[in-house]
């Protein structure tokens, strides 16, 4: 038994891990494989889709968001950074009882699939609420929501 201890022990001793060159050698050809896979990784790193290219954006509204509009728009326009998905993609206006007043005729544009609108009918003086999800072409699913006034107005002759 001693002498099979001994043995193990005289094995690792000339294993090779005492010697420098040995060593150097071992490293040596390590560095060429992590210096690949190093490359590799960063190279897919560079081909994944940043957080800003992972979802679509809005970048306008017709009303803006917070408006004061001295007169009711007639329809609400929303941009996006990307393109919708027309099945998927929605917007509702509700007033400040939290019904439904657009005309239900939200439809992506055929002509710029990244614009989204609803026609609205006169709208009267007060608080709207303007709700949308999308859906965008590259999967991902984005909801939100923004408001717009309309003040009092009237027709006034002079």
């Amino acid at each position: 038994m001693g002498r099979s201890r001994q043995r193990d022990r005289s094995h690792v001793a000339h294993s090779g891990a005492d010697d420098p060159g040995r060593q150097g050698a071992a490293r040596d050809g390590a560095a060429p494989a992590v210096a690949l896979v190093a490359s590799a990784l960063l190279s897919l790193t560079l081909l994944l889709p940043t957080a800003a290219e992972s979802h679509a954006v809005l970048v306008r509204s017709v009303p803006a968001q917070r408006a004061v509009l001295e007169a009711p728009p007639t329809r609400v326009e929303l941009w996006f950074n990307e393109r919708l998905e027309p099945a998927y993609s929605r917007v509702s206006v509700l007033d400040e009882a939290n019904t439904q007043v657009d005309l239900r005729d939200a439809s992506v544009a055929a002509d710029d699939v990244r614009r989204l609108s609803v026609s609205l009918p006169a709208l009267a003086p007060g608080r709207y609420r303007v709700e949308f999800r999308v859906l965008s072409v590259d999967g991902h699913v984005v909801e939100s929501k923004l408001t717009f006034t309309v003040k009092s107005w009237s027709r006034r002759t002079p």
